[in-house]
């Protein structure tokens, strides 16, 4: 067997036994065949199964800084990888070729060790970057003030914002919702990454919103349709979010920091300043690990040095 066919064989097995998401599939896959063309052309022939168990911890290294380094206009491009990865988008590929090597492993008896020898890159792990409560206020505020949208497309994106704020969501999460979850009841049973399903509390703002954005949608909607609609009635795409929060951002002077993902950070700042304690806002974001949920923690202290700042006669 090639390496590609055992590449094809681990992407099927990866969408079809692990249910991973097709956006994971694609990365991994994206990730192991430019290893697989690296190895490749490093040794002049075709790569069989047998052969990825005698990659070398020098080549895996190769390989990276290979991924690492800005492609030259004068290189050719098979010689140069298009664009250098940053840090983050280099553990990630490191990460799937770790995880290509333990299936051949597994499933076709192909060990190598000597993968377990290459360290990724350190990275700089930073604090989330929420909108202040104002911001927030603001942002969802200014829906109203586009001339270019219906009414219910402004309660629409109002219903959407408010909930990613009040609920602490992702995109995608949010996004989910079907016409059966609504009207909404004190909590919703959410399923993040992972598959991993959580229970968020519900405020009665995110209920109102919800039923005004309902009372005013043009469209009859089944229970299994998604509950929030684009312009023309098909489902509404994480880009328009997006967007919109760009355009929003832009006209009130807000930096480029102020994305629907922010909202879920300022959901879990604003708890953990009004004293929640991390277990409880670990559990309402479905953070697998608490270390991830400690970050919020230096947002906090950041707000209360600043405050503090401002207000202490001798600061």
């Amino acid at each position: 067997m090639s390496a590609r066919q055992a590449l094809t064989a681990w992407l099927d097995h990866l969408a079809n036994e692990r249910r991973a998401s097709p956006r994971t599939v694609r990365a991994y896959g994206d990730n192991v065949l430019a290893y697989l063309n690296f190895l490749e052309r490093h040794r002049g022939e075709a790569t069989s199964v047998a052969d990825m168990g005698t990659v070398t911890a020098a080549e895996l290294r190769a390989y990276l800084a290979f991924r690492r380094e800005p492609s030259s206009s004068t290189a050719p491009s098979s010689s140069k990888a298009d664009d250098g990865l940053s840090p983050r988008s280099l553990s990630q590929s490191l990460s799937s070729i770790r995880a290509f090597h333990r299936y051949l492993d597994h499933r076709l008896d192909t060990p190598n060790a000597a993968i377990g020898l290459v360290r990724g890159p350190r990275i700089k792990v930073g604090a989330p970057r929420p909108v202040s409560e104002d911001q927030a206020h603001g942002l969802i505020a200014e829906l109203a003030l586009d001339p270019d949208r219906e009414d219910w497309e402004v309660a629409r994106d109002e219903a959407v914002l408010t909930l990613l704020w009040g609920c602490g969501l992702r995109i995608s999460e949010g996004l989910s919702l079907t016409r059966r979850d609504a009207p909404l009841v004190e909590s919703l049973r959410i399923t993040g990454k992972g598959g991993k399903t959580r229970i968020v509390p519900v405020l009665d703002i995110v209920r109102e919103r919800i039923d005004a954005y309902l009372a005013a949608l043009p469209f009859t909607l089944d229970p299994d349709d998604p509950l929030f609609r684009a312009k023309r009635g098909g489902p509404l795409s994480p880009r328009h979010v997006q967007a919109t929060m760009q355009n929003l951002r832009s006209r009130l002077g807000l930096s480029d920091r102020a994305t629907p993902h922010a909202l879920r950070h300022s959901f879990a700042t604003h708890l953990l300043g009004a004293g929640a304690d991390l277990r409880s806002i670990q559990d309402l974001l479905g953070h697998a690990s608490l270390s991830t949920t400690q970050r919020y923690t230096q947002v906090d202290a950041a707000g209360l040095l600043a405050a503090y700042g401002k207000a202490h006669p001798r600061a």
